[in-house]
């Protein structure tokens, strides 16, 4: 088990009086000065600094004088529903009379503004669509707009490739040539900065917006940008909201029926407890669920629909289960057809497999392989739908474009980020993919970027391994992609073992160098075979609460048996 400590900020201008283990962590993360960690509102990147902010509200309120209907068209995720509803809600609070909206089928329409989304808007006679969280990739779609009288502002975050949309306007912070410097605004966090700009310009005084940013916090941690400073404000605010109960009824039933309490909520509970409810919906059925539940303005309704979110979400973990198995299978077989070497990128593919839960699947095999991945589910007709998920030092979207530049006509339409990116493909042509993909990883990658390894924020003495540390830590978030949650390692005593919910272990520790014991968890893990009563962990501190009691417990990475 390989473990990196992680590098300090060369400056330290933090509070003398700081926690020694809090300031570590935070010079881990760059940040060596206590402006970086002022995450109030007025911190935000100024709201008219994303270019043609102007010209996207000069088309909103035409839109508004002239009375037309505004379809707002979003995507099948978190972020997507997010972004949506932050529209519906902040449209209508300050006055536009006649509001729509359209998600895409991901199974019969696929992501994006299609010409077939346009075709079923048309039919609603639009003067406006507004795409939220996607739209700069869709040529045709927007081009059909158009040609209908249609007028489109797409809002989106996705990197742009070589042609952009003929939109009336664009609002995206990764366009060539845009100074925004926030560069990893989520969907929602476009639509934010939309809505705030409008806002501003009716001057309206009623803080609609920042009313609104706990539809933000959901959306920015669910699509797991990097948690920039701006984006990390974003998240603190939405969750004190959550927090004084001036959420939506849908947040809080979804909180609720994941066993969360709201007052107490986490940006950690937004990722791992809303947002895959709120994604079940994208995955296995129709987003417009969970749209529905963030629009819901009573608790009771929206707890009826946060039920169906739970019940299509337990449905996703079970088939995910199943799939992961599969894929694992799949692995095992390239080994051996491979003389025991893997491809350096894979690729994975089963005729029964679900279009909806691929990426899911290509991250666990990512995790276990630690090299990228890409799962295709069947899509229409002899089309495959991949799901690809990366490492740190590939961006998964320019080996993409790459792969396409060399086989012209080999992808269908591609997209994504960094870390993850969505394609299509011919069936037939799937195992040309996989060869043109692993030699592009080979090229951009070493030996070395393939190795797993644990970043470490050192080791914590026995008396730092206590509920207040762990309590310290929870509140000095949000934790997140680019600014992750602090993670240490060291040696243990085993005390108690035994295995719950299936799969994981629960553990009774003892830090090496004495101290009370405390609780662990390891989900998904094993007692390694050759284990004594002596581990080394990679863990993190954090704050179990059951029945009403709240203790330290570590949650575990990663065991290794110490001889």
């Amino acid at each position: 088990m390989e473990i990196r400590n992680r590098p300090l900020a060369v400056e330290d201008f933090l509070p003398a009086d700081m926690h020694p283990v809090l300031k570590r962590i935070y010079l881990g993360r760059g940040i060596g000065e206590p402006r970086q960690l002022d995450l109030s509102l007025g911190g935000l990147l100024p709201v008219g600094d994303l270019g043609s902010t102007g010209q996207a509200v000069d088309l909103l309120l035409a839109h508004r004088q002239k009375n037309s209907l505004i379809l707002i068209v979003g995507d099948f995720d978190a972020d997507g529903a997010t972004s949506t509803a932050l529209l519906m809600r902040g449209l209508k609070q300050l006055g536009f009379a006649r509001l729509g909206y359209l998600l895409p089928d991901r199974f019969l329409l696929g992501y994006g503004l299609t010409p077939a989304i346009v075709e079923l808007a048309g039919q609603q006679d639009p003067g406006l669509i507004i795409t939220v969280d996607n739209g700069i990739s869709s040529i045709d779609g927007v081009a059909l707009a158009r040609k209908m009288a249609i007028e489109v502002l797409v809002t989106d975050h996705h990197l742009p490739g070589p042609e952009l949309p003929d939109a009336n306007v664009i609002l995206n912070p990764n366009l060539r040539g845009e100074k925004f410097s926030g560069k990893s605004l989520a969907g929602v966090g476009v639509a934010f900065y939309l809505l705030a700009a409008c806002e501003r310009r009716l001057d309206s005084g009623s803080a609609v917006a920042a009313g609104l940013l706990d539809l933000v916090a959901l959306g920015t941690v669910a699509d797991v940008v990097a948690l920039e400073r701006n984006n990390r404000i974003l998240i603190e605010q939405g969750l004190r909201r959550i927090r004084a109960g001036r959420c939506c009824a849908g947040i809080t039933a979804l909180l609720e029926v994941a066993g969360k309490h709201p007052a107490r909520a986490r940006a950690s509970d937004l990722g791992f407890a809303v947002g895959p409810r709120l994604n079940a919906a994208g995955r296995l059925d129709d987003m417009t669920i969970g749209v529905e539940c963030l629009l819901a303005e009573q608790l009771p309704a929206a707890r009826i629909l946060a039920a169906r979110l739970d019940g299509l979400n337990r449905e996703r973990r079970e088939l995910e289960k199943k799939m992961a198995a599969e894929a694992l299978a799949i692995v095992d077989a390239l080994v051996l057809e491979q003389s025991s070497e893997l491809p350096w990128g894979i690729c994975l593919y089963d005729p029964g497999w679900h279009q909806g839960v691929v990426g899911l699947v290509a991250s666990r095999v990512r995790e276990k392989f630690s090299r990228p991945v890409v799962a295709f589910a069947p899509g229409q007709g002899d089309e495959l739908k991949g799901s690809a998920r990366s490492v740190p030092g590939l961006h998964i979207r320019d080996a993409l474009d790459e792969i396409a530049t060399r086989h012209p006509g080999l992808l269908g339409k591609f997209g994504g980020h960094a870390m993850a990116a969505g394609l299509s493909l011919e069936s037939d042509r799937f195992a040309l993919f996989a060869e043109a993909f692993d030699s592009v990883v080979r090229q951009k990658l070493r030996i070395e970027d393939l190795q797993a390894f644990h970043f470490s924020d050192g080791q914590l003495a026995a008396g730092d391994l206590d509920l207040s540390l762990a309590e310290l830590m929870a509140d000095a978030g949000p934790w997140g992609q680019g600014f992750p949650e602090p993670q240490f390692d060291g040696e243990f005593e085993l005390i108690e073992q035994r295995v719950v919910g299936g799969s994981h272990l629960k553990l009774r520790l003892r830090a090496a160098d004495g101290g009370q014991t405390l609780g662990g968890i390891a989900f998904r893990q094993s007692w390694p075979d050759n284990a004594g009563d002596r581990v080394r962990l990679v863990y993190r501190l954090e704050v179990n609460e059951f029945r009403g009691r709240r203790e330290a417990q570590l949650n575990v990475i990663q065991i290794e048996a110490l001889e």
